[in-house]
């Protein structure tokens, strides 16, 4: 088995491998992951059997000695195609953990994958991260609703989407980003005084290559926008990136109203919907009117969870 670093020569195979593989996701595309290489040094790496086919690869960035599972990303370990074994994967973090000693790397930082995001069961890594007593040092919480069958409503979210019909809310697909950044700014400002991640020109970006995956849906009234979210689609699960509702929003049902339409109408046919983390201080602190608001849509808890190993 041998480890190759990522360079561009290897896009088309990489993107090809996240494409086909049994845990992907499209933020693992090349193009995705360079939106923001100014902010990381890249040490993604490729691996290859004794046939020289490739079994896996490691979307990855290196700081001070230490190797991270792509901290630009939400998550992302190992993807792996469907011939994957258990004890292969062993065999992998062998070589890896070979390959950061002669790197003088000394720990990896490594984000395993949430299994809704897997298309096919995919936690050899979770056995290979015991079985080198790797530690638990993250564990983020998000809130993911099971589509299929009728999704329970708590009585609070109803009332909300109610309110909404009764205001003669409409729901739509928008590519007014703009209009919406600047609700989501100013609410992440006055509230939480931060910033989004993503800045707009980047999502504008992001959202013209990943047309099909990147989507936003508002509720608006008479042509004015209130409220909405972002989505990140991929083939059995969506995701909402960016929640934000306007004063007047809030005071209409609107982001509750949005929510209810992909709920019911646009995705109903995925398999999952995740609402994404309701905590802070890296899962040391919980969230509870976010999470709450989130339950009230039927939803459920699934950890993302974050390990350290020691590379002796």
């Amino acid at each position: 088995m041998k480890i190759v670093k990522y360079r561009e020569d290897y896009k088309m195979e990489w993107d090809s491998f996240v494409s086909n593989s049994k845990n992907g996701h499209f933020f693992f595309q090349r193009d995705y992951m360079e939106y923001h290489s100014d902010r990381f040094c890249d040490f993604s790496l490729l691996f290859f059997d004794n046939r020289d086919n490739l079994i896996a690869i490691l979307p990855a960035n290196i700081e001070e000695e230490v190797l991270y599972s792509h901290q630009g990303l939400t998550f992302g370990g190992f993807l792996v195609n469907e011939k994957m074994k258990a004890e292969t994967m062993l065999e992998i973090f062998e070589t890896l953990k070979d390959y950061l000693r002669n790197e003088g790397i000394h720990k990896l930082i490594y984000k395993c994958i949430p299994y809704i995001y897997h298309k096919f069961p995919s936690e050899e890594d979770l056995y290979a991260l015991f079985y080198n007593n790797a530690k638990l040092v993250r564990r983020d919480i998000s809130s993911t609703i099971l589509m299929g069958g009728k999704v329970k409503y708590h009585l609070q979210r109803q009332r909300a989407i109610k309110k909404a019909i009764k205001n003669g809310l409409e729901f739509v697909q928008s590519d007014d980003y703009e209009s919406y950044w600047a609700i989501l700014e100013e609410i992440l400002q006055t509230q939480h005084d931060t910033i989004p991640v993503h800045s707009l020109d980047e999502i504008k970006r992001l959202a013209g290559l990943f047309p099909d995956n990147i989507k936003l849906y508002v509720a608006k009234k008479n042509r004015k926008m209130l409220g909405g979210t972002l989505i990140f689609e991929n083939e059995k699960i969506v995701h909402t990136q960016y929640l934000a509702n306007s004063s007047e929003g809030r005071m209409t049902g609107a982001l509750d109203f949005v929510i209810d339409n992909l709920i019911s109408k646009i995705y109903k046919d995925k398999k999952y919907l995740d609402f994404g983390m309701s905590n802070e201080n890296e899962g040391r602190y919980l969230n509870p009117g976010l999470i709450a608001q989130k339950e009230g849509f039927g939803a459920g808890s699934v950890v993302y969870d974050f390990y350290e190993l020691d590379i002796q």
